[in-house]
């Protein structure tokens, strides 16, 4: 018996019973993810400031991401574009956050040291104007250009110019050196070549003494120590600011894009990457900033023991308020011994003409009444310059440079520490790790380019080293080595000709009590040894618009006393009165 082809009503099923078991089938196998909605991915991209316009509704098929898995999104085409530059802004405000402690640091302290060190500059001159004047008058003020060349050189020297100290120092003790002894023979008349003649042999006749040589060593250090160490907060300033800025490549963006937007697309605009996969991420688009760590730590170390000089043997502060007291003992000293120098001046450079109608040795003048200088007592600790002092701003340089060693090594480390940036490292499972939520299973890879080369989430061509990063490590190679020298009193742009003794590196480490008052065990007891000529460098030939002299008697074309110089015997009487104050200035 055949069976009937109709179906029966009760077997056939109509359309509306259709329905009602499809609505039913995706509860009972679960959510169908192109249904779920894209507000939370939509708020969160709005408030990032972006049109909503291309974001859908509710999850769309992914064939169409470059970037982030294929699955269903709730992202676009040109929403993956967006959020990928998003990403790469992101990397560089961070980096630029982190950062801003070292650049602001670098920053205002060399503004600080920078306005110190001018002004104690200009308040040693201005000390030394006002001492001098006090004490001599009217016959300082008429030779103060002496003086002053000597300050205009130094602040030259400070300010980066291609200036020798030593030079400097010589070229001023040799223009002192004349107008001093026609000052202790006003009785005789000198030519030009006659003076150059007691110039050129200064240093055998030594008439200021061992002075010269003091002042060269303390104010050679301190210089050198103070023009180094404003020239390597600038230089780490510098460097900091094109380190911050290095661009980051095409791979370090997707990676960038996939650890913190791909969650966002997915639908999960709360999830964070996991630590691990960020700090793979991060090592792999710093790795060039991390190479600079070597010799980054060393500049730091060498800015840290430089600014231990300078509130020590290499203090700029005693060394600029010194000036003028080793000045005038010298002079005081060329005074004392004026006779014995005088014999030797005319047996090497011939009699002097002696002037008409004038005895041997004039009167002395009146002018008793002017008032020593005083210097600054060992005790007192002044402000002197931007409402601080040298002690105060190197405590608080040496406070900041101590975290900024392993700055650029440890970056991913802070980086990904941040809650903003990736999930808490305890947080292993509710994170996102590069796929989907879970554990992040491979090893965090090393530090620098070479170790990147089985980072699983960045490719990085570790045979080609980035340009700028090499700029930056030769840069500061050659600030950690200026320095290095600085801590020995050494000028690197002058050690070779000078062979270290005129930028006071060749004098064996000496200090002075008169030079360093109030450092206790660091100031050993004065000895006035005998002087090592092997250590004072050879005297620079001096420019003059006349022809130099030999050791012999020259005849040329003369000057009186009185009118080649404004001294007179007033300032050999005031000498003798400040003579008798000497103790309290050393």
């Amino acid at each position: 018996m055949k069976m009937d082809r109709r179906a029966s009503p009760s077997l056939r099923a109509s359309p509306l019973v259709l329905l009602c078991v499809a609505a039913v089938l995706p509860r009972t196998f679960g959510p169908v993810s192109a249904g779920k909605s894209c507000a939370d991915t939509r708020h969160v991209y709005s408030e990032k400031g972006y049109s909503t316009n291309t974001a859908p509704l509710t999850q769309i098929s992914g064939e169409h991401l470059r970037l982030c898995p294929q699955d269903y999104t709730c992202c676009s085409s040109q929403m993956e574009e967006t959020l990928s530059l998003q990403s790469e802004r992101d990397f560089m405000k961070a980096i630029e956050d982190t950062s801003q402690f070292l650049l602001t640091t670098f920053t205002q302290r060399h503004r600080k040291f920078d306005e110190f060190f001018r002004e104690l500059i200009d308040l040693s001159e201005k000390s030394m104007n006002q001492m001098f004047t006090k004490t001599y008058g009217r016959l300082f003020t008429q030779n103060a250009h002496v003086f002053q060349e000597l300050f205009v050189e130094l602040r030259r020297y400070y300010s980066g110019g291609s200036v020798s100290l030593a030079e400097v120092l010589s070229e001023f003790w040799s223009r002192l050196v004349e107008r001093v002894f026609s000052l202790v023979n006003p009785q005789y008349q000198f030519s030009e070549d006659y003076l150059e003649c007691v110039s050129k042999h200064a240093e055998q006749l030594q008439p200021f003494g061992d002075m010269p040589r003091k002042l060269r060593v303390q104010v050679s250090r301190a210089f050198i120590a103070a023009r180094v160490l404003s020239q390597g907060l600038a230089t780490g300033r510098d460097i900091v600011n094109k380190a911050a800025k290095l661009s980051a490549g095409s791979e370090c963006v997707r990676a960038l894009m996939r650890q913190w937007y791909c969650p966002l697309c997915r639908g999960a605009a709360s999830l964070r990457p996991c630590h691990s996969l960020c700090l793979n991420v991060m090592k792999g688009c710093l790795a060039n900033q991390a190479d600079l760590d070597t010799e980054w730590n060393n500049f730091i170390d060498a800015l840290y023991q430089v600014s231990e000089k300078l509130e020590g043997p290499f203090n700029m502060e005693l060394a600029a308020e010194s000036i003028s007291v080793k000045v005038s003992e010298a002079i005081m000293h060329m005074q004392e011994n004026s006779v014995s120098i005088s014999t030797k001046v005319f047996q090497g450079c011939g009699s002097p003409r002696p002037v008409q109608g004038r005895s041997k040795r004039s009167p002395k003048e009146p002018g008793g009444n002017r008032k020593p200088f005083r210097t600054y007592s060992p005790e007192e600790k002044p402000t002197t310059a931007a409402g601080t002092n040298l002690d105060r701003l190197v405590s608080e340089l040496k406070e900041r440079l101590r975290p900024m060693r392993g700055f650029w090594v440890s970056l991913p480390h802070t980086i990904c520490n941040d809650e903003k940036m990736a999930a808490d490292v305890t947080n292993e499972e509710r994170c996102w790790n590069g796929q989907t939520r879970g554990r992040y299973l491979p090893d965090v890879t090393g530090d620098g380019l070479v170790s990147q080369i089985n980072n699983p989430e960045v490719e990085v061509d570790i045979a080609r080293p980035d340009v700028r990063t090499r700029q930056l490590i030769m840069e500061l190679r050659v600030i950690t080595n200026k320095l290095r020298h600085a801590q020995t009193g050494q000028d690197t742009d002058f050690v070779d000709s000078e062979e270290g003794s005129g930028s006071g590196g060749g004098d064996g480490g000496e200090r002075y009590s008169d030079d360093w008052p109030g450092y206790g065990p660091y100031s050993p007891p004065y000895n006035k040894a005998p002087r090592n000529p092997a250590s004072s460098p050879v005297k620079p030939p001096r420019v003059r618009e006349r022809n130099g002299s030999k050791w012999n008697r020259n005849n040329g074309r003369t000057r009186s006393a009185a009118a080649r110089l404004s001294f007179s015997l007033v300032f050999m009487w005031s000498l003798s009165v400040t003579l008798t104050v000497a103790p309290l200035w050393r």
